[in-house]
């Protein structure tokens, strides 16, 4: 069941975008001001195991009802903009391939879209939309140089550098989940090994706190599933961790090395101003950040290390929203 919430009143001046967030589970959509404002938004399920079309046809359902209900007509609007997971190819307005997304592959997306509403449309990867988001709404001086991860069943990425956002020679850069950090390591979602999203997301967390319980190990994580081990996970394992768990806290605190050794190789590279660490996992807080702070530390150069802030998310789930519209506004 779609649920609305009407927010603000439109003002006859403006011309807000629609946001649209395409996930896994769900399609979230927002009218955004010009000013930042969310005046409308509505949520309904992808439904991705149906395929690309069915998401399609429900992504134009949305929208028509979300324009009927605020009583917009698409010239009101200053453009529709689209956060979604998966390989953009910015330079032909395509999802090349989404992890997400079933059967997503080369999806002329942005072109759908635009055809069926005649409005401006734009179209780029939920990370990178996140991490725009981020910069621009974040509290006191915006910085320079802003890295994203976003950890949850993956770990997707958005590099913000001089301000504006990094998006490489065909708009995909920020892969940050599949850089290599142990060769030999597991099979990760895209079929390599030892990226750093097979090691340190939230699925990563859960499978390895299963791994050490079949291995032997003891937990409360146990009776914490009624013995069905297979339903352990990142979230269940960080509850366990904060009520003193050993197990849950070797797993996080692996999960919190590997993220490190990651986020040690970003602030080489880039010399940012801030680490933002968003997605579900952001929520265990410094029980995973501390780890991932304390390895900056100690491996990263030194004066990169000491003028480096590694802090949680503030948008939560709105991140990717905000991002689309500011985005849009942009262009």
């Amino acid at each position: 069941m779609i649920k609305w919430y009407l927010i603000k009143e439109i003002k006859k001046q403006e011309r807000p975008v629609l946001a649209i967030d395409i996930g896994g589970t769900k399609i979230a959509m927002a009218i955004i001001s010009e000013q930042g404002n969310v005046i409308a938004r509505q949520s309904q399920p992808t439904l991705a195991s149906q395929g690309p079309q069915a998401v399609i046809e429900r992504l134009f359902s949305g929208i028509d009802q979300l324009l009927t209900e605020t009583r917009l007509l698409p010239p009101k609007l200053n453009a529709i903009s689209l956060a979604t997971a998966g390989v953009i190819d910015i330079r032909k307005n395509l999802v090349t391939k989404s992890p997400n997304l079933p059967g997503w592959h080369n999806v002329p997306l942005r072109s759908l879209i635009a055809d069926k509403y005649k409005l401006p449309t734009y179209l780029l990867n939920d990370a990178d939309a996140a991490a725009l988001g981020e910069h621009h709404f974040r509290a006191g001086r915006r910085p320079n140089t802003l890295i994203l991860l976003t950890l949850g069943t993956g770990i997707g990425g958005g590099i913000i550098i001089d301000g504006k956002l990094y998006l490489g020679s065909t708009g995909s850069a920020a892969e940050i989940g599949h850089m290599v950090i142990e060769a030999s390591g597991p099979v990760c979602s895209c079929g390599r090994s030892g990226c750093l999203e097979a090691l340190a997301c939230g699925t990563a967390v859960a499978r390895e706190a299963i791994n050490r319980i079949r291995r032997g190990g003891q937990s409360a994580l146990i009776k914490m599933v009624g013995g069905k081990i297979e339903n352990i996970t990142a979230e269940t394992v960080h509850m366990a961790a904060k009520e003193g768990d050993e197990l849950a806290k070797e797993v996080i605190d692996q999960a919190a090395y590997y993220l490190g050794i990651g986020v040690v190789n970003l602030v080489n590279i880039f010399n940012p101003e801030m680490v933002v660490i968003g997605g579900s996992m952001a929520d265990m807080g410094d029980l995973l950040l501390q780890p991932v702070r304390l390895m900056v530390a100690e491996r990263a150069f030194p004066l990169y290390a000491q003028t480096v802030q590694i802090v949680p998310a503030q948008l939560g789930n709105d991140a990717g929203l905000f991002g689309a519209a500011i985005y849009a506004l942009e262009q």
